[in-house]
């Protein structure tokens, strides 16, 4: 039983939202635009996670400052006409995280979206307040760096030691390593299961309800 943890934190894309997809497609797209050669799927699906600058530099180093902001354009304008219907929510998310808050942990968002998305996702989901504190890439530091979990810790005045991250990249799971706290990885996002067991998550979970169960079967936190 995991009864130790008093603080979730979770991954946006690929953990709590199916949106890896629209992503993907997004890259391809703003890389057309750009005039750029396409990279693989495998290698968009490598690079989600990472703040949108950080991104794009990963995919494309060779990239100009002034490249790099129309390409971030292209990527907005395609993402957002994507995203008229919001990227709809995994199997089971809705149900655990209000379990979760019932059970009295404190929930958080730590997701490489900009903040402006992030708002529209959570407005469209009716969650505004629902998390106790979010942060997005561009308000701090790009995961893999500790900065934005370290934030997180700081708000909810709770030591490394009892809280968690979820994540679907090795980003999320090398920050929270970074920031001194365990992690759950979910076989499902971005990412193999291969690549997020180098790691060393303390679980992967293969569906997003396990994780209750994992934490102890929806037992309360003392």
């Amino acid at each position: 039983m995991q009864a130790d943890y008093k603080l979730l934190i979770f991954d946006w894309d690929g953990t709590l939202a199916d949106s890896v997809g629209r992503i993907v497609e997004a890259m391809h797209v703003a890389s057309t635009r750009s005039s750029l050669p396409l990279c693989s799927d495998e290698a968009v699906k490598g690079i989600i996670g990472l703040g949108l600058p950080e991104a794009i530099r990963t995919l494309y180093p060779q990239i100009g400052d002034v490249e790099l902001l129309a390409f971030r354009q292209h990527y907005a304008d395609h993402y957002i006409a994507l995203e008229a219907e919001p990227s709809p929510l995994f199997a089971g998310v809705v149900e655990s995280l209000e379990g979760f808050r019932r059970d009295g942990y404190h929930l958080a968002v730590a997701t490489g979206k900009a903040r402006r998305g992030l708002d529209r996702v959570l407005k469209a989901h009716g969650w505004e307040d629902f998390f106790d504190i979010s942060r997005a890439a561009d308000e701090t530091a790009s995961k893999p760096h500790p900065l934005m979990l370290e934030e997180i810790l700081a708000h909810c005045r709770v030591p490394a030691g009892q809280a968690l991250m979820v994540g679907d990249s090795s980003f999320d799971l090398l920050m929270a390593r970074n920031a001194g706290m365990d992690s759950v990885a979910v076989s499902y996002g971005a990412q193999s299961v291969e690549a997020l067991r180098t790691f060393e998550p303390r679980w992967v979970i293969d569906r997003f309800c396990e994780l209750r169960d994992w934490l102890g079967q929806g037992a309360p936190i003392k």
